[in-house]
Parts: C-alpha cells; sequence; structure tokens
C-alpha cells in the first residue's frame, strides 16, 4: 500500500511541475513583455501556425485597441520569436 501511495504522490507532483514551467519561446511569456497587465487580463493566446499567432479579445474595445498597436507588437515579438509573421486578434471568450 505504501509503494502505491508514494506512486500517486510522485505522479502528481510531477504534473503540478509541468503544469507550472513555461518553456521560454512561449507567446504567453513573450506578450507578457509587450502588453500592459490590463491588456493580458482580456487576451488568451489561442493558436500559432503557419507564422500567424491567434489571440482571443474579450470586447471589441480591447481588439481595437490592440488592433491599432498590431504592428508595434509584431515587430517586438518577431525579434524574439523569427519565425512569426502575422498577430491575429479576434473576439472570444477569455477565461
Amino acid at each position: 500500500m505504501e509503494l502505491i501511495k508514494d506512486t500517486i504522490q510522485s505522479v502528481i507532483s510531477s504534473l503540478f511541475k509541468k503544469k507550472q514551467a513555461v518553456p521560454e519561446d512561449d507567446f504567453g511569456v513573450l506578450l507578457k513583455k509587450v502588453l500592459t497587465k490590463k491588456e493580458l487580463e482580456h487576451i488568451r493566446v489561442n493558436n500559432f501556425r503557419n507564422g500567424v499567432l491567434w489571440v482571443k479579445v474579450d470586447s471589441s474595445a480591447q481588439l481595437y485597441a490592440l488592433n491599432l498597436r498590431k504592428e508595434d507588437f509584431l515587430q517586438r515579438l518577431s525579434k524574439e520569436k523569427g519565425d512569426l509573421k502575422s498577430i491575429r486578434f479576434y473576439l472570444g471568450e477569455v477565461k
């Protein structure tokens, strides 16, 4: 019985560590460098494929504000992530 308990604790702790670990090239980490805390509350990175970063935004007002600064974000993020070609903001539920 003691072995099962140890095994379960080991599995749970390793899952928790993996959940906390964020890879360096993760866009969530990169976006923290270019967005304000308030802006980060209104977005969620959804996908990255074919050089396009898809970001959900929870309101049309935030969508408009982010689109105004999209070129700046693209320049700053492409320095960190060279294969980034475009950013697409779109309305969606962020939670």
